[in-house]
């Protein structure tokens, strides 16, 4: 293991716990324009777009289909991310990059929030199978305002979190109900959008850091999205450092 994957593992290993107490996309929404851009916040990372598949693939596709295997395959043991998980956020960056070009986000953006969030879906012994449905679901803590959380009542009667008095986090990108409800996608086109299945939450992810921030490869756009996702300038520290750190 190379020294800069040994920081990345080391980096994700210490900001799991607090990135499932303090996140959760949408718990800190607000945006650029109502947004005070903090010093503090890193700059823009190097967004990267992965390779395309060069064999056929029937459009619109599901997202696990959109990257090149073999770029897929090198960059997995390069930064030992999950390959079903890798799939998800390069297929995530492929399509926003023909449908929202003007946004630039990366696979190792996403990758770095996903590293966070749960450890790319693998959270207490949780993984994502082949259908990119991870299991046993990743559920955050209550958001209840005690020491370190958010206080939001329940907000979609228990369906995606099993609680009916507070929203929690839900699925590898940890999402709060609301937020999944106003943009959730259907990244594997099964018809419908589970944020436990790995493609729908990097899509949706993906759409509402571009939508949060516009351009996230300009400084202020990426601070904008980040702080949309999580109003916090360690978290975005932190995923920053991720993202910077698996470009090959």
């Amino acid at each position: 293991m190379t020294p800069r994957r040994t920081r990345a593992a080391a980096l994700t290993t210490g900001l799991l716990l607090s990135g499932l107490l303090l996140s959760g996309c949408g718990a800190g929404q607000g945006g650029q324009s109502n947004w005070r851009l903090d010093r503090d916040y890193p700059p823009a990372p190097q967004q990267q777009v992965p390779e395309p598949s060069a064999e056929p693939v029937t459009n619109p596709a599901p997202l696990a289909e959109l990257a090149d295997p073999a770029w897929l395959q090198d960059a997995a043991e390069r930064t030992q991310i999950p390959l079903r998980a890798l799939a998800a956020y390069a297929g995530a960056s492929l399509r926003l990059a023909q449908t929202e070009p003007q946004c630039g986000i990366g696979w190792n953006a996403l990758a770095g929030i996903g590293a966070v969030e749960s450890v790319h879906g693998s959270y207490q012994g949780a993984r994502a199978g082949a259908d990119g449905t991870v299991t046993p679901p990743i559920i955050g803590v209550a958001l209840d305002g005690s020491a370190g959380v958010m206080e939001i009542l329940d907000t979609d009667d228990g369906a995606l979190d099993d609680d009916t008095q507070w929203d929690r986090a839900v699925g590898p990108m940890q999402f709060i109900p609301s937020t999944w409800a106003a943009y959730a996608q259907d990244g594997n086109l099964d018809g419908q959008a589970d944020p436990q299945q790995i493609d729908d939450a990097a899509l949706t992810a993906a759409r509402y850091l571009c939508q949060s921030g516009d351009d996230v490869t300009t400084d202020d756009g990426w601070t904008a999205a980040l702080a949309a996702y999580n109003r916090s300038v360690s978290y975005a520290n932190d995923v920053t450092e991720l993202a910077e750190s698996y470009i090959g």
